[in-house]
C-alpha cells in the first residue's frame, strides 16, 4: 500500500508508476528494461517494508533518485509533475541544484 498526501492508501500499481516514467523518458535514449528495472525496485521497496506500506513522497525520491542516475532530463521532467512546481523560480532551483552537482532538496 502508498499512503498518499491526503491520508487515503491505495494498492501499489506498477502499471501506474511505469506510466509515469514512460511519460518522463519519451523520446529519450532511456531502455525499457531500465525502466522495468525502477519499477521493480520500487516495488520491492514498497513490499519489503516492515507495516507493508510507505508514503508517496518516500516512492516518488527512490523513483527520482533512480532516473537521475539514467537520464537527467527525464528527472527533472519527472520531478516537476512529482514537486508540482508552482513557477518557474522552483524549476531554475531545481535545475541549479542539479547543475552544481548537490542533491535536490526534498520538498514536502
Amino acid at each position: 500500500m502508498v499512503v498518499k498526501k491526503d491520508g487515503r492508501r491505495e494498492k501499489f500499481d506498477r502499471q501506474k508508476v511505469l506510466s509515469g516514467l514512460l511519460h518522463a523518458c519519451e523520446k529519450r535514449p532511456v531502455a525499457a528494461t531500465k525502466l522495468e528495472q525502477i519499477v521493480d525496485e520500487t516495488e520491492a521497496y514498497v513490499v519489503d517494508s516492515p507495516e507493508r506500506e510507505r508514503s508517496t513522497s518516500e516512492v516518488g525520491e527512490l523513483i527520482m533518485s533512480r532516473l537521475k542516475l539514467i537520464d537527467t532530463v527525464a528527472y527533472i521532467r519527472f520531478a516537476s509533475v512529482y514537486r508540482d512546481f508552482k513557477d518557474v523560480r522552483e524549476f531554475k532551483a531545481e535545475l541549479e541544484e542539479l547543475l552544481s552537482g548537490k542533491d535536490p532538496k526534498k520538498r514536502r
